[in-house]
């Protein structure tokens, strides 16, 4: 999970190659894992973005987290186990530089080769994106559908993007 959540870190700040990628959005997501047995957990909730590095992914099912990042740190808070885990990202998912790279592969579908991996983004009949799949570093199959995605211009509060971190809760470090 946690190669899962490291991977979804995103800059989006342009639009390349037919796909339109805003300044901010806002949407709910889910977020599907397939492992090499075929085993899939299946997440959801809601996710927000804005600007090149700001990214919050609060899920609700199936279990209760929040994660966010400012490009540089990674704060993870599981209520469900009352911990906080707080790591250094040394290597994300950079959906500004997929776009870059991204070829037309048919209507609506394009792929995209960066770092070593190969990334699936579909969109909607606008340009706007839908969803994007890939194999993570231990060859999970990860699909994120992203739902009533609304598009915003300018930088969202940076108070709403920031992960409350309860004192009470224990607190690691990777």
């Amino acid at each position: 999970m946690r190669i899962a959540v490291v991977s979804l870190i995103a800059v989006i700040s342009l639009s390349a190659g037919g796909i339109t990628l805003p300044d901010n959005f806002k949407a709910n997501f889910i977020q599907k894992i397939t492992n090499t047995k075929n085993k899939t957990i299946n997440y959801s909730g809601k996710v927000r973005f804005s600007n090149p590095t700001l990214m919050k992914w609060e899920y609700s099912k199936p279990t209760k987290k929040e994660v966010c990042t400012d490009g540089e740190a990674l704060t993870v808070v599981d209520h469900d186990l009352e911990q906080v885990s707080i790591y250094l990202v040394s290597k994300g998912f950079n959906l500004s530089e997929i776009v870059k790279s991204a070829k037309v592969y048919s209507k609506n579908i394009y792929v995209a080769h960066y770092q070593g991996k190969s990334y699936t983004i579909q969109v909607d009949g606008k340009g706007r994106l839908h969803s994007v799949a890939y194999y993570d570093d231990l060859d999970n199959k990860v699909q994120i559908i992203f739902k009533n995605i609304k598009y915003g211009k300018g930088p969202m509060r940076r108070a709403s993007m920031l992960c409350p971190t309860p004192k009470e809760y224990d607190e690691i470090r990777g």
